[in-house]
């Protein structure tokens, strides 16, 4: 019962640091720079594939229903904002790092941080797929290659390698700490 409860517990504390990680965000233009994804990465990487789903799974539900979570507000019409993509691929990427996690054989910071990338790989590309789609086909605002390129990844990616290593640092250092906690 007490593995259940923490595991919750953990669940939504990790929603409430992706919430947070928000509004931690450094303005540039188009798409903001925010500590989400150290934070979702982490979700996936300490709670596991399923844990690290279920908490940004949870994140993108309650903004959806139009609690203000999201970096510009709430709502369902936030589908329309070309960051949304990202959001999506928060519960991609949060499955995959704790899958390759939980796979592991060892974790050392290495494996860590290959699995952490894994994850950043698949956010960036539901995040780019989906804002090349929705400003080219649904919007009207023509986005060609260079300029998707340049604002959904390039001007991001440098901020994000620096948290994909921290997250790694704190992973291999809290990982087992949780482990014990939640058995």
């Amino acid at each position: 019962m007490k593995s259940k409860t923490v595991k919750v517990a953990l669940c939504g504390l990790f929603t409430a640091l992706i919430i947070v990680g928000a509004f931690l965000r450094i303005p540039i233009p188009v798409i903001p720079f925010t500590f989400q994804t150290l934070f979702v990465v982490l979700a996936g990487a300490l709670l596991g594939s399923k844990g690290g789903a279920a908490s940004t799974a949870c994140y993108a539900l309650m903004g959806l229903l139009g609690i203000p979570v999201f970096t510009q507000g709430g709502g369902f019409g936030y589908v329309l904002q070309p960051s949304f993509g990202y959001i999506l691929g928060f519960i991609g990427g949060a499955f995959l790092t704790g899958l390759l996690i939980e796979r592991a054989e060892k974790l050392t910071f290495w494996r860590a941080l290959a699995a952490i990338f894994a994850g950043l790989a698949v956010i960036y590309l539901a995040g780019m797929i989906y804002g090349y789609i929705l400003c080219n086909y649904v919007l009207g605002i023509a986005l060609g290659f260079y300029a998707l390129i340049l604002h959904y990844f390039l001007m991001v990616i440098p901020g994000d390698i620096c948290l994909c290593i921290l997250a790694a640092v704190l992973t291999v250092k809290l990982r087992p700490v949780l482990k014990k906690i939640s058995a």
